[in-house]
């Protein structure tokens, strides 16, 4: 067989065969970055019950799901070190403010060694003595551990937020 018939079989028996092209071929549950369903629920849990937690302004709660060696970036100006700085931070806020979270959507969540979130928020701001509230929008990435104290076995370590606007 010369090349040219070689490669007219060949062109012709193409459409007979199957190519995998990574598009619909793999499962979400194959897909060892997106977590197995057991991690993806129980985060889910660390984050409602987080937020949960802010809007009963229940800071003990809070520090529950959080390492001890946390840092948040919580703005350009606000860079917290440590869960003591984290409480402070908590305490001042919540003394003045109910903060309630409005909205929260998952983009996309990577498991592979520490765990990482990216969502994006809402959260309504009222003041507690009185006075009109505000919205604040932005997107957060939170990197979770493993954490046994956590009520959930999960805890966020690092947090960095980035306005809306």
């Amino acid at each position: 067989m010369n090349r040219r018939d070689l490669l007219t079989t060949a062109c012709r028996a193409a459409p007979c065969i199957r190519l995998p092209t990574g598009s619909g071929q793999q499962s979400k549950a194959a897909n060892p970055y997106l977590g197995s369903p057991e991690q993806r629920a129980s985060l889910k849990q660390t984050g409602d019950a987080i937020r949960a937690a802010f809007a009963r302004g229940d800071v003990p709660a809070i520090l529950e799901y959080h390492h001890p060696d946390v840092i948040k970036a919580l703005s350009y100006q606000k860079y917290l070190k440590g869960i003591d700085a984290l409480r402070l931070d908590l305490l001042t806020t919540l003394q003045s403010v109910n903060l309630e979270f409005t909205d929260n959507r998952v983009e996309n969540t990577l498991f592979e060694g520490k765990t990482v979130e990216e969502s994006l928020f809402t959260i309504k701001i009222t003041p507690k003595i009185g006075g009109a509230s505000s919205v604040f929008k932005g997107r957060s990435m939170v990197v979770y551990v493993r954490y046994a104290p956590s009520p959930t076995g999960w805890a966020s370590i690092r947090e960095v937020v980035q306005p809306a606007s």
